[in-house]
Parts: structure tokens; sequence; C-alpha cells
């Protein structure tokens, strides 16, 4: 169940690693346009950003919920599993090809990879 946490903290957390080849997101119509009409998938959840700000899927047989708002370039969520609330993060956005990271603490923590689908 704590792994479970730790994952969908940052929409999907896993082992910190190298960023070099990503590019970064600053720009919230930047972020729009790759997530608009598209899924971030990866094994086990399912999500939906949506470019009016809700966050809406499944995640180990759970729903996801949440809003997001774009701030200081960062894209700022507020997050449910199921029942349980996640809190609020800001994350730092960055993307290379088919694959979204969302790094949490504004960059400084753990990382999610997400596939654009």
């Amino acid at each position: 169940m704590r792994a479970i946490l730790v994952l969908l903290a940052t929409l999907a957390a896993t082992a910190p690693g190298l960023a070099e080849e990503f590019s970064q997101i600053s720009e919230r119509d930047s972020f729009v346009s790759l997530i608009e009409g598209r899924d971030l998938t990866r094994f086990g959840i399912s999500l939906n950003v949506t470019p009016d700000g809700q966050i809406r899927g499944r995640a180990f047989g759970r729903n996801v919920t949440g809003v997001w708002r774009w701030n200081g370039g960062y894209f700022c969520r507020d997050l449910y599993w199921g029942e349980m609330d996640l809190g609020a993060n800001c994350q730092a956005v960055r993307v290379q090809g088919s694959t979204m990271r969302f790094i949490s603490d504004e960059g400084a923590g753990r990382f999610a990879d997400l596939q654009i689908r």
C-alpha cells in the first residue's frame, strides 16, 4: 500500500534517474498541446489531464481524481486516489518523444514517466 501511495504521489513515481535527454516544458500552452485529447498511461495507470484543469482516471483499480493549474512554470496538482487525499504538489514537466516526465517538488523530488497516448 505504501509503495502505491509513493507511486501516485508523483502521478506514478519511479526511482530517480537522468533527465538530461528530456526537454523542459515551461509554458502552459505547450503542456496543453501535448496532453489535449490524449491519456497519460503506465502499467496499471491511465489518466486524462484536461485543458480545463481536471484530472480523471484509474490507477491500480481505484479512481483517480484531481485538479491542476500551471503556476510559475510548474504543473501544480491536487490529487485523490480513491478516497485518499494525496495532497498538492507542484512538478516540473519534461518530455522526450511520447514520454512525459513529472518531477515532484518543483523538480527536486522523485519522477514519474508516463506515456502520451
